[in-house]
């Protein structure tokens, strides 16, 4: 395999999940008969750059132009959104005569931000059906394209140049990674900022995040990968941030080559990784400690199941699909799936087939547990389903390691 980012021929495997069915893939109920496609699923490592990114890249037609994931239907996200857009409305004085971009924009969750404050905006999304949310309900101006270094260049054609490029938890999603960077470098303006949000690698192998691992999630993230990666499209990386939002990220905010100072989170944080970025022994023990996962988790489930207590599940997210399939968690243990999100509501999770309905469904039925899979929103759902464990519900929240609540 060739390396994404710096075209190194010969990776080092850290982990191996198998053969696996897309994550956000969900099940109509008349797709039941049907056998499902799956794909290998082996995280990599690239010893020149120090990328660690998955061997398989499925088709983005086949992820992403139909998507089941609606990022309003998280308060956390949406909230988190609204400080970053409002900071950088402020310290970058954006006003009517600015343009803000979202490169994988979703439903306008940040983009409507700039919006209502007057900032005109641009959301790129490739899946139709979210990007038709993001104009309806949200009034954000959005095109349903794949972005890349062709559209940027077509953009510039028509007028467009960018003051703030924002991508969330995108640039993990993209197979062309120099050519979604040089898209950066030339969508921005001389003086403008592209500001990226991506999941943590040293977080995810701390914490033993190995969910977070999918066929949408193509690469994982380093600072020291990240600015080999932007350094080679002209652009620098100045400033970082480590966040504890989805078990840990950076923020990076870069400009072109030369026309800022870098600060000193840039630094350290390269001090840093420098202990531990290129060490194969660091990557090895990662996998060994899925597997004492895997044992703690099932060992409990199943035990409480011969106990005859009843499991449900919350949340039909796509890092809950590898944590299932991986561990080998279906309908003899977990009874069904709740989430918030209407459009999965109905649909069958992929490989387990676990029906998804409204977490209304939890006080109704009142199981005894419920796993939960969206951990990384733990603090919030477990508010909204305060009702639920009033009643004496728990739940088990199996990341970073196994535990009741």
């Amino acid at each position: 395999m060739v390396c994404r980012s710096c075209g190194q021929v010969g990776l080092n495997t850290v982990l191996s999940l198998g053969n696996t069915p897309l994550a956000n893939a969900l099940l109509r109920e008349d797709e039941l008969s049907s056998s499902e496609s799956k794909w290998p699923l082996e995280l990599c490592w690239c010893p020149t750059c120090s990328l660690v990114q998955i061997s398989e890249t499925v088709s983005p037609e086949v992820l992403f132009r139909e998507y089941a994931y609606l990022s309003s239907f998280s308060d956390t996200m949406v909230a988190h959104a609204r400080t970053i857009a409002d900071r950088l409305r402020e310290t970058r004085k954006l006003g009517p005569d600015s343009l803000v971009v979202e490169v994988a924009s979703n439903d306008g969750y940040l983009l409507q931000w700039y919006h209502k404050a007057g900032v005109p905006v641009l959301g790129i999304e490739p899946a139709r059906n979210i990007a038709q949310v993001a104009e309806s309900e949200r009034g954000v101006r959005t095109i349903s394209e794949f972005f890349g270094r062709d559209l940027a260049l077509q953009l510039v054609r028509d007028g467009m140049r960018a003051d703030v490029i924002h991508a969330n938890n995108v640039l993990a999603h993209v197979a062309d990674l120099n050519g979604a960077v040089a898209g950066f470098a030339t969508l921005l303006k001389p003086d403008g900022v592209v500001v990226v949000e991506a999941p943590y690698l040293k977080d995810l192998l701390d914490h033993v995040e190995f969910d977070t691992i999918y066929h949408e999630h193509l690469c994982y993230f380093s600072l020291t990968a990240l600015t080999l990666l932007f350094g080679q499209q002209g652009l620098e990386i100045f400033d970082v941030e480590r966040l504890k939002i989805h078990g840990g990220s950076l923020r990076i905010h870069a400009a072109k080559a030369g026309t800022t100072s870098v600060k000193s989170s840039v630094h350290d944080l390269l001090e840093k990784e420098a202990a531990w970025v290129r060490d194969p022994e660091f990557y090895q023990s990662f996998g060994e400690r899925v597997e004492s996962l895997r044992r703690e988790l099932v060992g409990l489930l199943t035990s409480l199941k011969a106990e005859g207590k009843r499991i449900a599940v919350y949340g039909a997210s796509a890092k809950g699909s590898t944590l299932l399939n991986y561990f080998g968690i279906g309908s003899d243990v977990l009874e069904y799936v709740v989430d918030r999100s209407t459009v999965k509501q109905g649909r069958y999770t992929p490989g387990t087939r676990l029906k998804i309905h409204d977490p209304s469904r939890l006080t109704e039925d009142q199981p005894d547990y419920c796993l939960l899979l969206t951990w990384n929103f733990a603090e919030e759902v477990l508010a909204q389903q305060e009702q639920y464990r009033q009643r004496g519900g728990k739940f088990i929240i199996p990341i970073p390691s196994v535990r009741v609540a």
